[in-house]
């Protein structure tokens, strides 16, 4: 019997599958050390445990994102480790915050298959959930990878496409339990734009940029235990290493803290695409668009729709070309909510 793990193939999938990832990990306060040497993450609130405080935690929490590298990176040996391409996310919500001496793991279902034409490939959905050390969930999303097939011969399995969500409503989105705005400091957060400071359909250049380098790219893939082969061996994709999307993911979202200093948690994606492939030499700059508003109920919390557009090149807010197509600049398109001092 072979004992090492080759990854499932397109064909290794079925509809109401379960998997349950290894291995869970505890975070700890190093892991917002590396997080912010990684990124230029600066956000209050992940920032300063006195900061997170005075809005109503208990201490500042891991980064949203790094929470949720943490919880991707578990699902890649079993889901991804084969994968051509991560196509698309939807239904992402940030259920609870992730502390330092939390312990992470994952669990997925696959909800959807599709062989592809050239009947080389298919497309694997699968829902995603990450849970704490009590069994709580702290954060699921769906996501949909291109995936190799092992046999050319295998038969296609019935398609199932699942319908998902375009956006998720402000009723889905989940505040946690004390924040309170009420009595932010602009100061502190760096900047004085707050939520009715924002129109819908106003742009955003964020006019900041980072060139990715192997090495900063290499240590954040391994940091989140993503074994993707793309992301590692010459061999398997002989133009480059891969970078991580997570990677360009987090390094937009730090980029926009000049312009959204105070857009400080992200509590619901609505949708996502890594429209063309970022190598390391590649500098990424990122814009952003609000799409939409919407009150929460909490005491000076404001939830704010955002577009996230990170580019390697080209000019701000040119997104697509005449035919609809991403233009060849643009290395992601993330459709996300984020809270917001009103």
């Amino acid at each position: 019997m072979a004992k090492t793990n080759p990854g499932r193939f397109f064909e290794d999938y079925s509809v109401g599958q379960i998997l349950h990832h290894a291995v869970p990990r505890t975070v700890t306060a190093g892991e917002r050390a590396l997080y912010h040497a990684l990124y230029p993450a600066r956000h209050a609130l992940y920032s300063s445990d006195a900061f997170a405080q005075a809005c109503g935690l208990p201490g500042s929490p891991i980064d949203d994102l790094a929470a949720f590298h943490v919880v991707f990176g578990k699902t890649v040996p079993d889901v991804s480790l084969n994968a051509v391409a991560n196509l698309g996310y939807a239904e992402g919500r940030w259920l609870k915050p992730v502390y330092a001496g939390d312990t992470l793991r994952s669990v997925s279902e696959v909800i959807g298959l599709k062989e592809n034409s050239n009947g080389k490939t298919g497309v694997v959905y699968v829902r995603t959930r990450g849970l704490n050390q009590r069994d709580e969930t702290v954060m699921e999303y769906v996501r949909w990878v291109m995936v190799r097939k092992r046999d050319m011969d295998a038969p296609a399995p019935d398609t199932v496409v699942p319908e998902l969500k375009k956006v998720l409503a402000p009723e889905d989105l989940v505040v946690p339990a004390g924040l309170d705005f009420s009595s932010y400091d602009f100061a502190l957060a760096g900047e004085p734009h707050r939520w009715g400071d924002y129109a819908v359909g106003e742009t955003i250049d964020h006019v900041d940029g980072v060139t990715v380098e192997e090495a900063e790219h290499m240590l954040a893939t391994r940091l989140w235990q993503n074994t993707a082969k793309v992301h590692f061996d010459l061999t398997f994709r002989p133009e480059g290493r891969l970078i991580y999307g997570g990677h360009v993911i987090s390094m937009a979202r730090a980029l926009s803290f000049n312009g959204l200093a105070n857009a400080q948690m992200i509590v619901g994606l609505n949708g996502g695409a890594h429209a063309n492939p970022c190598f390391a030499g590649d500098t990424i700059k990122a814009w952003s668009e609000v799409l939409d508003k919407a009150e929460t109920g909490v005491p000076g919390v404001g939830a704010l729709r955002l577009r996230l557009v990170a580019t390697k090149g080209g000019a701000p807010f040119d997104l697509r070309d005449a035919a609809g197509k991403y233009q060849p600049g643009v290395l992601l398109d993330l459709d996300y909510w984020a809270l917001m001092p009103l």
